[in-house]
């Protein structure tokens, strides 16, 4: 820290009349230091979700499955069914129109897009269906079930 004396206070005899500066590059390390460390362990947090940070967070019980061929892209929907009915897209309960719009507004950025469905075991065969149905009337033909690797 810097002290001085404060000018013009005449011909005092030496004595430190308080500070002149403040420096903040050590509180500034300590910022940084922070940041840093926040943002490694998010990303960790992230990668340890199941399913790869898309759905963190969410349980969804997935049904067993062999193949394990499909992995989401950056611009892939994935839809999740909650065992009671509901839809999850990007982490928020949607209606059923505004997960007809999220799937057109995907078409019209990407028409590859694929839309991975994420059902319950207990979610009945026809909100699946329903769900596909959507996506495939605003031209996304792409389409994949989410499984769990059988152990």
């Amino acid at each position: 820290m810097a002290m001085g004396r404060i000018p013009g206070d005449g011909e005092g005899g030496g004595e430190d009349a308080g500070f002149a500066e403040i420096n903040i590059t050590p509180l500034t390390d300590i910022f940084l230091v922070l940041l840093i460390i926040f943002m490694v362990t998010s990303s960790v947090i992230v990668q340890q979700a199941p399913g790869g940070g898309a759905q963190a967070g969410l349980k969804v019980n997935l049904p067993k499955g062999g193949a394990t061929d499909v992995t989401a892209r950056t611009q892939d929907l994935s839809v999740a069914i909650l065992s009671d009915g509901r839809f999850v897209l990007a982490g928020d309960v949607v209606s059923e129109d505004e997960l007809k719009r999220a799937f057109d507004a995907a078409h019209q950025k990407d028409p590859d897009t694929v839309v991975i469905v994420q059902a319950d075991e207990g979610v009945p065969h026809g909100t699946v269906v329903q769900v596909m149905e959507l996506a495939k009337t605003v031209g996304l033909g792409q389409l994949a079930i989410g499984v769990r690797e059988a152990e």
